[in-house]
């Protein structure tokens, strides 16, 4: 191997760390906030992608529906639910409204502007909504009621989640693949480095997400809400902050990030209906090399993840997932040395 060589599969480790350092932030984002390991991240990128492919086709994606049908059903759960807590009808009303109302109105606008094929960047920002709306309500589905279970508990309902996202993608989208066109077909010469112009959107795209959240959490109030939750849940609640709306803010933000990724990497590789878990994984294991814990840590984490996988893939092709994967083996085990574990009350 020279130096071109070892430029070229660094500038190639960088650009999938760059994605996987989204996903590695997703996943410390909900598990600090609602303590759940979100094994469906990935689901989120191969529904963006997948989506933005039927849109390119001119078809109405079947996201949308499904959008429309998750809708639905938390409505009438809170309905349900409020009646049942004895709740006034115009406060159950403004419960109802709030959750279901921006889903709706996004799914209706996808089934009108499916087989109308829309401009690239019109499509992209309704593959955006349609996947960043599912978000809160697979929170409200599935997790809202057991928010206080244990981690274990949480992580089993995460994956069942996953298996149900993933056969829904299989009926909604087939077994076959989809790529996406670029979206910059410029390249650039830098020595032995080419740059696609594909590479650089997904670099700045990466680079600005990152910017963009640290702002949020350094100087919104709802992202001091979020990180008040994930420092003290019962500290939080006795503030005034509503750990359920955190949970949901936390899981929308993740849904868009998943969907961002999907939609940045859909035009360099074929996306299948379960190629989400397998990208997500990797995400997980930068954000096990933070603790589950540290923003900077997870997207450092998430580098390291892609210059493995990318120099795994030139000396041993063929191991380069289980190169990755064992990557997790010695963090963990640094981080049982340097935290003793604690049982979970």
């Amino acid at each position: 191997m020279d130096f071109s060589i070892a430029s070229i599969l660094m500038l190639d480790g960088v650009t999938n760390g760059a994605v996987y350092a989204l996903l590695a932030l997703a996943t410390v984002l909900v598990f600090a906030v609602t303590r759940v390991i979100f094994i469906p991240q990935g689901e989120f990128v191969a529904f963006a992608a997948l989506t933005l492919a039927s849109l390119q086709l001119g078809k109405t994606p079947m996201t949308a529906p499904f959008l429309l049908v998750l809708a639905l059903i938390v409505a009438v759960l809170d309905t349900v639910t409020g009646l049942r807590e004895g709740l006034p009808v115009v406060r159950v009303l403004k419960r109802v409204l709030g959750a279901a109302v921006a889903p709706v109105l996004i799914g209706l606008v996808a089934l009108w502007a499916g087989p109308r094929q829309l401009p690239l960047l019109l499509q992209v920002l309704l593959t955006l909504a349609i996947v960043t709306a599912i978000g809160p309500l697979v929170y409200r589905l599935a997790y809202q009621s057991l928010a206080d279970a244990s981690v274990l508990v949480l992580l089993i309902i995460s994956v069942g989640v996953h298996f149900a996202l993933t056969g829904l993608g299989l009926v909604f989208f087939g077994a076959e693949g989809s790529r996406n066109p670029s979206f910059w077909d410029a390249s650039f010469n830098a020595g032995p480095l080419f740059f696609s112009g594909q590479t650089i959107i997904i670099l700045l795209a990466s680079i600005a997400l990152i910017v963009c959240l640290w702002l949020f959490f350094e100087k919104s109030l709802y992202g001091k809400a979020l990180r008040a939750t994930a420092v003290n849940r019962l500290g939080a609640r006795l503030m005034g902050i509503s750990s359920t709306a955190a949970g949901k803010l936390s899981f929308t933000m993740a849904a868009f990030i998943g969907a961002l990724s999907g939609v940045l990497i859909s035009p360099t590789t074929t996306i299948f209906y379960d190629s989400g878990f397998l990208i997500g994984l990797k995400g997980f294991v930068a954000a096990v090399f933070a603790g589950l814990a540290s923003y900077p840590g997870a997207a450092l984490g998430a580098v390291l993840v892609g210059l493995l996988e990318s120099f795994s893939s030139f000396w041993a092709s063929s191991f380069k997932e289980v190169i990755v994967f064992t990557f997790i083996l010695p963090v963990l085990l640094w981080r049982s040395l340097r935290d003793p574990h604690q049982e979970e009350h």
